[in-house]
């Protein structure tokens, strides 16, 4: 497009920045993207693909144990944090490889920088260079919270978590989301001490009540240690480097870590949107209208740093249908029904749709079906863990409006059972369908 340097200039090399990217350069645009830490994101460099490695690695520690159950003479074995972290951190690398080569291979300028909006075209660099660019795309993410108390600064999140030179013996994690479970769950396994320090009264708020009451049954049969409604006064930092972490009206809890897992938030500081006159919300993310576009017209937004669906896949949608709507002459938009998520805990649980609460206020009426089972494998390695798989009907059309799972491999039945619900099946539909015995998937479709 003449008299601009780029058609599209992208601020943030993470899952939807690159996905924007390739297609906007598959429809004949000139593109660059700027990246002031490492090509991935945080997806990839310091979120889900590296947790998830990490809970394979934990998942070790049980399979293990019950192995001796089938059979098999498993010594006692040793667990060493350092070679696991450096695998795990050897294959981001990897990835970040294959993500730079990707972008690469579709021609588009990769520009390992910091970049700064200085009008609704323009864009400066931390080198000092200035570009232009008929569209920009603002795809900076999100960065986690730091409570702000007394002797934060001796605490860490997610993003230093995976570089650890040991693996504490003690750890307490603030906060009683999906990463804060997801943790627990993993140093748990490592033979941590760990305590979850919560300022409110539920985990996982946004999931169905029955599924994470069952994460907060197991997980204390586990022995992990919960501290609801609890308010962090300060941390405290002893000479021998424990951490003491002091709660109000309560006792302090003694750590080697101190975790925070306490949401995160729209990564906008200092990225010059006034300049251009892009409206924030309240909470501080980017505005946008359906198709991504901000209140300055040569702006869009996707990912986390909008105030949408903080997940992966559904930024990479935004991008890929950002980059169809402007430069592909295709113009749509992204469906944010029936998205299944899922939380990587120990057991995984699973969700999509609407939760119990939600269908009652939305349909009035509906009904609930259960299955609450032991696994085969847990039956035979003795562990009284059971899993439990619901289905929320609305009762007037018998269409399924909610499935949500907890137990061994949840996400991944789920995923194929969220096609089933998105598509609008009924309950007689999954009656229909003959079992696949055995299995644990098989109960989805002998729900009582």
């Amino acid at each position: 497009m003449s008299g601009y340097d780029f058609d599209l200039f992208v601020i943030g090399a993470g899952s939807g920045g690159v996905r924007a990217s390739r297609v906007a350069a598959a429809h004949g645009a000139k593109v660059a993207v700027a990246e002031e830490f490492r090509v991935g994101g945080t997806c990839v460099i310091r979120g889900c693909v590296p947790k998830k490695l990490l809970i394979y690695g934990a998942h070790f520690a049980e399979d293990l144990k019950d192995a001796r159950r089938f059979g098999w003479d498993v010594p006692e074995c040793g667990f060493e944090w350092t070679t696991l972290r450096d695998n795990v951190l050897a294959d981001v690398d990897r990835l970040e490889g294959l993500y730079g080569n990707t972008l690469s291979s579709h021609k588009v300028e990769v520009i390992r920088e910091r970049a700064t909006i200085t009008g609704p075209h323009g864009i400066k660099l931390a080198s000092g260079r200035e570009v232009t660019a008929k569209v920009i795309l603002v795809a900076t993410g999100a960065w986690p919270i730091v409570p702000d108390l007394d002797g934060a600064e001796h605490g860490i999140t997610s993003n230093e978590v995976f570089h650890l030179d040991e693996c504490p013996q003690r750890i307490v994690i603030v906060g009683g989301g999906y990463i804060a479970n997801e943790f627990a769950g993993i140093f748990h396994q490592f033979g941590s001490h760990v305590t979850m320090v919560n300022r409110g009264s539920d985990l996982l708020r946004g999931y169905d009540e029955q599924i994470r009451d069952r994460l907060l049954q197991i997980s204390m049969t586990k022995g992990i240690n919960f501290r609801f409604n609890a308010k962090m006064e300060q941390i405290e930092k002893k000479e021998d480097g424990t951490l003491c972490v002091h709660i109000e009206g309560g006792d302090p809890v003694t750590a080697d870590v101190v975790l925070f897992a306490t949401g995160r938030k729209p990564h906008v500081d200092g990225l010059g949107l006034e300049t251009a006159g892009v409206e924030l919300t309240e909470k501080g993310a980017i505005k946008v209208d359906d198709y991504s576009q901000t209140s300055c017209e040569s702006i869009y937004a996707v990912g986390d740093v909008t105030d949408r669906l903080q997940l992966t896949p559904v930024a990479i949608r935004e991008g890929h249908a950002f980059a169809d709507t402007v430069f592909g002459d295709n113009k749509r938009k992204v469906d944010y029904s029936c998205v299944p998520s899922a939380v990587f805990s120990h057991p995984p649980l699973a969700g999509v749709g609407l939760t119990e609460a939600q269908a009652k206020n939305q349909y009035g009426t509906v009904k609930v079906y259960t299955s609450d089972f032991r696994p085969m494998k847990n039956v035979l390695a003795g562990r009284q863990e059971r899993a439990l798989y619901k289905m929320i009907v609305d009762a007037t059309t018998n269409k399924v409006v909610g499935l949500h799972m907890i137990g061994p491999d949840a996400p991944e039945i789920l995923q194929a059972a969220a096609i089933a619900v998105k598509a609008g099946l009924t309950k007689q539909d999954f009656d229909d369908t003959v079992a696949l015995h055995p299995s644990m998937a098989e109960e989805l479709v002998l729900l009582k």
